[in-house]
């Protein structure tokens, strides 16, 4: 079994919930069985391997199964987890078609479980963690490509206040509002001085391009955030709502073009693959869009630094005893390696 196989399986499936993850089972079926159209106990809970954010469950019944995403137990920061507003962004986009799991229920009261949490569907189908699809043939390898794309441009169209989600977000002045966002974050949870990163959280502010556009913006917009059909190349459900807000659709479309720069596409032999180039993904959504693409130097700058910011913020999460698993500990140290990445492309984008 090569690696990317195995790293497909390694976090994919489910596995007995973990001690410091347990939740009120007796109390949250009863809840389920009042809000839950077509519940039917009994109820098996699970706990998904992969993710590290909002912990995320299995719950099974004999006629079928549910996913539960709830808030950490514990100190957050204020504007984290907010599980209220994935479920709304996935009710309101599976009105319209979108690919996404069936919004069942919301339920605020931290009584029932320990802390908010929302229940969808349970879509059956395929999570790639390996972006070089070493499982796929080739021409299912393009298509795979091709949708992912494609769906993110669909995203990017829907006009938010025709679906419901006109106050989704404040709508204009996006990347000001996130590196001042994922600044504070990072202040909040610093454990470490990173030069680099006290210069990117100066310059790009002074920096930020101008928003042409609105959109619902997903926010971590890559591979193991969706589910494909079990046997055809398309997104059956955009999974990982947690980040989106309405913004520019220039953050979501150059954090698509910059994992081609990173480890996975990154010094790949993609033509031998049959994997779109970063030129040829950028035309299949340029083509969807209308957009244009722009400089990515500033971009990938930003993108980088937004990631620092929430590495950072699981760091601080570790030290405070409420990240949600092991690989927390792998996703802190990148921090460092991130903040010089993006250092990087703000010189190449003209910072000194």
């Amino acid at each position: 079994m090569n690696d990317g196989v195995r790293k497909d399986e390694e976090f994919s499936g489910t596995r007995e919930v973990e001690e410091r993850h347990r939740v009120n089972e007796a109390n949250l079926a009863k809840w389920m069985s009042e809000n839950v159209e077509g519940y039917e106990g009994p109820l098996t809970v699970l706990q998904f391997k992969g993710g590290q954010s909002n912990p995320t469950y299995r719950l099974n019944t004999p006629k079928r199964s549910y996913v539960m995403r709830r808030r950490p137990f514990g100190k957050l920061l204020p504007s984290a987890h907010a599980v209220d507003r994935e479920f709304r962004v996935i009710s309101a986009l599976g009105k319209q078609d979108f690919p996404v799991a069936r919004a069942y229920a919301l339920c605020m009261d931290d009584a029932v479980i320990g802390s908010a949490f929302y229940i969808m569907s349970m879509e059956e189908g395929r999570v790639f963690w390996d972006p070089t699809l070493p499982s796929q043939q080739p021409d299912a390898r393009r298509k795979i490509f091709a949708s992912k794309i494609e769906t993110l441009a669909k995203l990017h169209m829907f006009n938010p206040e025709q679906i419901g989600l006109g106050d989704f977000g404040k709508p204009g002045n996006y990347f000001a509002r996130q590196i001042d966002r994922w600044t504070k974050q990072y202040r909040a949870s610093e454990t470490q001085h990173i030069p680099e990163f006290d210069k990117l959280a100066e310059w790009l502010p002074k920096t930020v391009p101008a928003q042409e556009r609105i959109s619902i913006v997903h926010g971590d917009y890559r591979l193991d955030n969706m589910i494909f059909h079990p046997t055809e190349p398309r997104v059956l459900a955009v999974l990982d709502w947690e980040l989106s807000t309405l913004g520019d659709p220039m953050a979501d479309f150059t954090y698509l073009l910059m994992q081609w720069t990173m480890p996975g596409l990154a010094n790949t032999d993609l033509k031998a693959l049959n994997i779109p180039s970063q030129e040829e993904a950028a035309k299949i959504y340029c083509d969807f869009t209308g957009m244009a693409v722009p400089d990515l130097n500033w971009y990938f700058s930003y993108n980088l630094f937004r990631l620092a910011g929430i590495t950072q913020g699981i760091a601080g999460r570790i030290r405070d005893g409420t990240a949600a698993n092991a690989k927390a500990i792998e996703s802190a140290k990148r921090t460092v390696p991130l903040s010089q990445a993006s250092w990087e492309y703000a010189q190449k984008a003209g910072a000194v």
